[in-house]
């Protein structure tokens, strides 16, 4: 077995248009949100950060690597999951029954014109195992939840038991090899 990566997987800072079906959508993050991000990565130790390519994602990880004095990558695969033609409505917009059956199974109810589940996990599970360093990735809410399925066996339900707050940090360490793992080292909010 290789040597552990400790990964750290941080909600970006709350945006503008907290509240909204936010996939695709782009938009900016409040100054306070930066400044919670650039707060709660003050004490990681890392080599790289890594983020989505959508602005509430890159402001934040901007700020940060520039702190940390370390190279800023964007990767456009830990983007959020497409929300489709929901993108960037509130949930009192979408039908409800349409929006439950979303919850309940985002494969087979998908959003009109939106991402299904499994794609969007394919693509954030390829992201992760190709970390190979002290990373902080700045993602989303849905792609930090899609990495603990892939990184931790968790199924799709067990990763909603759990609040992330905008601004939190999940951190993990994690092997690759032949059969890559990873476990759980801290929350923090």
């Amino acid at each position: 077995m290789t040597a552990p990566i400790d990964l750290h997987l941080m909600r970006h800072g709350e945006p503008e248009l907290a509240g909204r079906l936010l996939g695709r959508t782009d938009c900016a993050v409040l100054d306070s949100g930066v400044a919670r991000c650039l707060a709660a990565a003050e004490a990681l130790d890392v080599e790289r950060v890594i983020a989505s390519d959508l602005r509430r994602a890159t402001d934040c990880a901007a700020s940060i690597a520039r702190a940390h004095g370390v190279p800023l990558h964007l990767d456009p695969r830990w983007r959020e999951l497409d929300f489709g033609a929901w993108d960037g409505l509130s949930p009192s917009e979408v039908d409800a029954a349409a929006l439950r059956d979303f919850w309940d199974d985002p494969d087979a109810a998908a959003p009109p014109g939106g991402e299904r589940w499994s794609p969007f996990l394919a693509r954030v599970a390829a992201a992760l195992w190709e970390i190979e360093a002290p990373t902080l990735v700045v993602a989303h809410a849905g792609s930090i939840r899609a990495a603990l399925v892939a990184a931790c066996g968790f199924s799709r339900s067990q990763s909603w038991a759990f609040g992330l707050p905008y601004g939190c940090v999940l951190s993990l360490r994690i092997w690759r090899g032949e059969t890559p793992t990873a476990q759980i080292v801290a929350l923090r909010p």
